[in-house]
C-alpha cells in the first residue's frame, strides 16, 4: 500500500491511498494543483497499463492548458480534455500499430475530480466510482455515510445497455450477455473509455486474441 499524508491545497488539505490489487499494476492516480483548481484523477485500465498510463501523463495537462485558455475550469473544460486525451492516444495507437498490434485492445477508465473556489467537478468514462462522505444527518455517533457523485457506464446497467443499443441499431451483437454478465461485443463492460480502439474503430479490429 502506498500513501500520501495530509496535504494543503487552496481548499483545504488532501490525502490519498493506493493499494496494488494485480501483479501487473493497470492503474495510475494522481492529484494536481493549479492555479486554477485542485484535481485528482483515477484511472482504472484493462488489457495493459498502457492507456491508464498515458492518460496519467496527458489529461491534467490538457486539463491545465484548457482552463488556462479559458480562464478558469468549467465543464466544457473537462470534456475538451477528455477529447483531447482519447485523441492524442489514437494517433499513438495508428503509429504503434505495426510493431505493437495489442495497443489497439487496451483502455482505461477514467475518473475526475476537481475543486476550482467552491465548486466540485466530478467527470468519469467507465465504472469507476466517485463518492463524498456525509455525515449523517441527527446521528449522534458520527457515522459518514457515501453519496455517489458520478453514473457508471457499464453495460450490466438498464439503462446503459439500452443506450448502447440505440446508438448501434444495426448491430444486434454490440450487447452480448456470456460468462454470466453483459459485454460489448462480447468483451468488456464498461460502456466508455479512453482507448479500446478496436471496439470503436472498424480499420482497428483484430481477431480478440490479444
Amino acid at each position: 500500500m502506498w500513501h500520501a499524508d495530509l496535504k494543503p491545497h487552496a481548499s483545504g488539505d488532501f490525502s490519498i491511498a493506493v493499494v496494488q490489487a494485480n501483479n501487473c499494476l493497470e492503474d495510475q492516480s494522481q492529484v494536481f494543483t493549479s492555479p486554477f483548481a485542485t484535481y485528482v484523477g483515477v484511472y482504472d485500465g484493462h488489457g495493459g497499463p498502457e492507456a491508464s498510463r498515458f492518460v496519467n501523463k496527458h489529461l491534467f495537462p490538457f486539463l491545465h492548458k484548457f482552463a488556462t485558455e479559458q480562464g478558469g475550469l468549467s465543464a466544457d473544460v473537462i470534456k475538451k480534455a477528455f477529447n483531447a486525451t482519447e485523441e492524442e492516444f489514437l494517433r499513438l495507437v495508428k503509429r504503434s500499430l505495426s510493431v505493437r498490434p495489442q495497443i489497439a485492445s487496451v483502455g482505461s477508465c477514467c475518473l475526475v475530480g476537481a475543486i476550482s473556489i467552491d465548486v466540485l467537478y466530478v467527470a468519469n468514462l467507465g465504472d469507476s466510482r466517485a463518492v463524498l462522505g456525509r455525515k449523517a444527518s441527527g446521528d449522534k455517533e458520527n457515522t459518514v455515510v457515501a453519496e455517489r457523485l458520478s453514473t457508471d457506464h457499464n453495460v450490466g446497467v438498464e439503462e446503459v445497455r439500452k443506450e448502447v443499443e440505440e446508438l448501434h441499431p444495426d448491430d444486434s451483437h454490440i450487447v452480448v450477455y456470456t460468462r454470466g454478465v453483459w459485454r460489448i461485443k462480447g468483451i468488456i463492460q464498461v460502456s466508455r473509455s479512453i482507448g479500446d480502439v478496436y471496439l470503436k474503430k472498424p480499420e482497428f479490429y483484430r481477431d480478440p486474441i490479444f
